[in-house]
């Protein structure tokens, strides 16, 4: 599955980059992209194969459920799992001196979405996956739904002017997740959903996007050892520290 992954990813990542470049975008940081992503595929083949997320009983079977039932419940119960644990990045500190690597890319772009420090997944894997597994255990069908829908956050990161206006509740878009990204206050600590925005509306954290408001952080990652030490050798943004305040 990795390599599958890693495949169409590489592929999605291509072609975005290609309609990127023709609408004028721009990707200051592809190299440091791109060995983000390297860490994380390396991690994925070492460290992370010594975890696995919750493999005992669960509140609710997918195989004892209809398809057309049991596939929608665990992407939603995942894509809630997803939301969560975002607004616990930027609500706990230690979470988001590693998340923090995420928001720093100045120029956002398709390859935004690889640039992830190396121990996030860890913490997914024992928290929001492992979550998700005791409400529902998912079968292979909803697995593989939830593989594909998932290369959607390629497009939701894509440098490219996507905004479905009153529409934007209905799934992520380019405008809805820059907002998400934008270095503007009254941007902060909104539209933090990974697919569907109705947990946005929910929990009261949806704003329809207006325009690409600048992204990036001071702080920069400028080498491999900065993307495999990120919470040790960079700082709290003074932006986000009122944002660390907020409780999800």
């Amino acid at each position: 599955m990795t390599y599958l992954s890693l495949s169409i990813a590489a592929v999605i990542v291509l072609i975005l980059a290609w309609f990127e470049r023709r609408s004028g975008g721009r990707n200051r940081d592809w190299v440091i992209n791109l060995q983000a992503w390297l860490v994380n595929v390396a991690a994925g083949v070492t460290i992370y194969a010594a975890f696995a997320s919750w493999q005992g009983p669960s509140l609710l079977r997918g195989e004892e459920l209809p398809l057309w039932l049991g596939i929608p419940l665990f992407i939603l119960v995942q894509d809630l799992g997803e939301f969560l644990f975002h607004r616990a990045q930027h609500s706990i500190p230690l979470l988001w001196s590693m998340h923090s690597l995420h928001h720093s890319d100045p120029e956002m772009s398709a390859l935004t979405t690889t640039r992830h420090f190396w121990g996030d997944r860890l913490f997914k894997i024992v928290t929001v996956w492992s979550l998700a597994a005791m409400v529902i255990a998912p079968t292979a069908e909803a697995l593989a739904a939830y593989f594909v829908i998932s290369f959607w956050n390629y497009v939701a990161h894509a440098n490219l002017p996507i905004n479905f206006g009153r529409w934007s509740w209905v799934i992520n878009s380019p405008a809805y997740h820059r907002r998400h990204h934008s270095l503007l206050p009254e941007h902060y600590d909104s539209n933090f959903a990974a697919l569907f925005p109705i947990w946005d509306v929910l929990f009261g954290s949806y704003h329809q996007p207006e325009g690409f408001p600048p992204t990036g952080l001071d702080e920069q990652p400028r080498s491999v050892r900065d993307l495999l030490l990120w919470p040790l050798v960079q700082g709290q943004p003074e932006q986000h520290e009122s944002s660390a305040e907020v409780t999800a």
